[in-house]
Order: structure tokens, then C-alpha cells, then sequence
């Protein structure tokens, strides 16, 4: 006896090719977007340890020129020296802010009117350039970050930078530093850069 046998017509597989592609490409876009996210997130993580290393050289410093400052003046030297530089040297009348960046993109160059990277590693104010924008041979790290040599000088600051906003003291009261630490730089999967910052508060000794 003949057995009756039927296939699927051409209609039916174009049909199931055409759900299994939706599924695989709605899939596919799915993990992109999951893979974009942790990204973003790892590189947050990063940046806040590159701010949190120059908040914390800013205190050291400051404790330092404190220590010398309540041994009766002494002048001060080594990293209490370097209060000066960031507080006098480098002070600025006020502080830039993110809305400054042009046509959603990091500024092509450092905002602000005194900006500076400091050697975490070694509690002083850096020379090095800040670099905002890719070299010609080259391009920008993922990340905001500042890049050491081994021996622990700064080879390139990339998108981090401070500004020291010293206070104005109209009452007579302590006067006070602002120190804006700042980052600007391109994350994945996103048409708009990536910002995050801090600021620091710290008090000239009286």
C-alpha cells in the first residue's frame, strides 16, 4: 500500500527561515546591547579609580603642606611644595562644566582656565599634555585615564583632567580650595561621551 506523503511547501520554509532570522537577530542585538552595558559599567569603574587615585594625591598633599604649615611656617618642600602649584599656580577663577561639550562630543581641548593632571604615584603636579583628541597616528584609549611609564612618570593623561578653584574668603573665615576633578570620554554603543567627576573641598591652615 502507497503511504500518502506531503512536504512543506515553499511558502511554509520561507516562513519558518523568516522567524528563526527575527529571533536571531533580535537575539544577537540583545547580547550587543548586554555586552555595550557591562562595558560601560567596567569603564565607570576604571575612570572612578583613575579620579579617586588624583583625590586622593590632592589630600596628600594638602595634609603634608598642613604638617609643614604648624611647624611654625617652615617653608614648605616635597610634596607640601606642591600646594602651591595647585593652589596658586594653577588656580583658576571658576570651574568648567560638562555643558561645554560641543555637539555631543569631549572638548578638543582641556576646559578650563588652568588645568593639570597630577602623578598620583608620586604626589606631584605633572607637566605632561592632556590629550583630548586622537593623535594623528593613533587613536584614544577606552578610557579616561592617566598613562604611567615604568618609571612611574606620566607618559600621557587621556581625557582627566583638574581645576583648582580657590575661594574668594569675603568673611574673614578659612579659606577653601575646590579642586574639580574631572573626565570626558567616548563610551561603546553610545552617540553621547561618557562624563563623571568629583569635587574636593579642602581648607587653607589658619
Amino acid at each position: 500500500m502507497r503511504l500518502r506523503q506531503r512536504g512543506d511547501t515553499i511558502i511554509e520554509v520561507l516562513f519558518a527561515v523568516t522567524v528563526f532570522a527575527m529571533v536571531a537577530v533580535g537575539s544577537m542585538t540583545i547580547m550587543n546591547q548586554g555586552t555595550a552595558a557591562a562595558q560601560r559599567a567596567l569603564e565607570i569603574s576604571l575612570v572612578r579609580q583613575q579620579i579617586d587615585a588624583q583625590a586622593e594625591a590632592i589630600r596628600y598633599i594638602h595634609q603634608a603642606y598642613v604638617s609643614t604649615y604648624q611647624r611654625q611656617g617652615a617653608p614648605p618642600s616635597g610634596a607640601a611644595g606642591e600646594w602651591r602649584k595647585m593652589t596658586v599656580d594653577r588656580a583658576a577663577a571658576s570651574a568648567s562644566n560638562f555643558a561645554e561639550l560641543q555637539d555631543g562630543r569631549c572638548p578638543t581641548s582641556v576646559p578650563g582656565d588652568s588645568p593639570f593632571i597630577l602623578n598620583a604615584r608620586r604626589a606631584a603636579v605633572s607637566t605632561a599634555a592632556i590629550q583630548m583628541t586622537p593623535p594623528a597616528d593613533g587613536s584614544m584609549p577606552p578610557f579616561a585615564q592617566v598613562d604611567y611609564n615604568t618609571d612611574s612618570s606620566i607618559r600621557q593623561a587621556y581625557g582627566l583632567w583638574v581645576e583648582a578653584v580657590p575661594s574668594t574668603n569675603p568673611n574673614g573665615q578659612p579659606g577653601f580650595v575646590d579642586f574639580h576633578i574631572r573626565a570626558c570620554w567616548d563610551g561603546p554603543g553610545s552617540s553621547t561621551p561618557m562624563t563623571l567627576g568629583t569635587i574636593v573641598r579642602l581648607y587653607e591652615p589658619r
